[in-house]
């Protein structure tokens, strides 16, 4: 009976010793900050904002970044590349004139009177005018065709005087054209002449008949000159 007792006690003394054990193990491990085998660690969650606007500001994970563009065109801040709107085309006025002239009749030696003349300024050129005479609107179209004395070829024409428009002309209202009468000095001889057909042309190009004018005396022209365009003004006729 003595003997159960010690073995009952000293069992019960062994399990104290044992639960001791594993709580001053446990102790430990808390204070070493360990964590048994086999368990998980468990992240702590971060830290979040109490700013609203920078929750708000933020992107959502996985979207993509945008950017607000303004109505103008031009990115927020003036930076970087922008993606500006387009001009927008302003309208070919010049066609729209142009259009329209192809519509009036074309100036000719019926509706309209030809002269030319001679001017000081610049030298060895002449002016030719054009006023209509009827009782319409007329077209000045292209370039007239000049012939020195019935010459078989045209006299050239100079390209570069072309203008942007069609000159229409009201009755009684001119256009102009400056003939260049001589090229380069010593490229050719120089040959007096006393008579211009002027030759007028439509929309297309074609003769629309031909009127013969007196030179100025003392005119001299060694085929190597030009004629320009029909132009609006005396001053852009001369220019060339």
């Amino acid at each position: 009976m003595r003997t159960n007792r010690i073995r009952t006690t000293a069992l019960a003394a062994t399990a104290l010793v044992a639960a001791l054990s594993l709580t001053a193990c446990g102790g430990e491990d808390k204070a070493l900050g360990t964590k048994p085998a086999g368990t998980a660690e468990t992240a702590t969650p971060a830290a979040t904002s109490t700013d609203g606007k920078a929750q708000q500001d933020a992107p959502e994970a996985g979207a993509p970044e945008t950017q607000t563009v303004p109505s103008e065109g031009k990115h927020a801040g003036g930076n970087g590349g922008s993606h500006s709107k387009k001009p927008e085309t302003a309208p070919d006025t010049n066609a729209d004139a142009n259009a329209k002239a192809a519509a009036i009749p074309a100036c000719t030696p019926k509706n309209s009177k030809v002269k030319v003349s001679s001017v000081t300024r610049p030298i060895n050129h002449l002016l030719l005018t054009v006023t209509n005479t009827g009782s319409k609107d007329c077209a000045a179209y292209h370039a007239p065709f000049l012939r020195f004395d019935g010459a078989q070829a045209v006299y050239p024409i100079l390209d570069d005087s072309k203008p942007q428009a069609v000159v229409v002309l009201s009755p009684g209202q001119k256009a102009y054209a400056g003939i260049g009468l001589l090229g380069e000095p010593g490229e050719n001889e120089p040959v007096k002449s006393d008579n211009l057909g002027v030759i007028m042309v439509d929309k297309n190009n074609k003769s629309k008949g031909e009127a013969t004018l007196k030179l100025p005396a003392e005119t001299y022209t060694d085929g190597l000159g030009f004629v320009t365009y029909w132009q609006s003004d005396v001053e852009n006729a001369l220019m060339f």
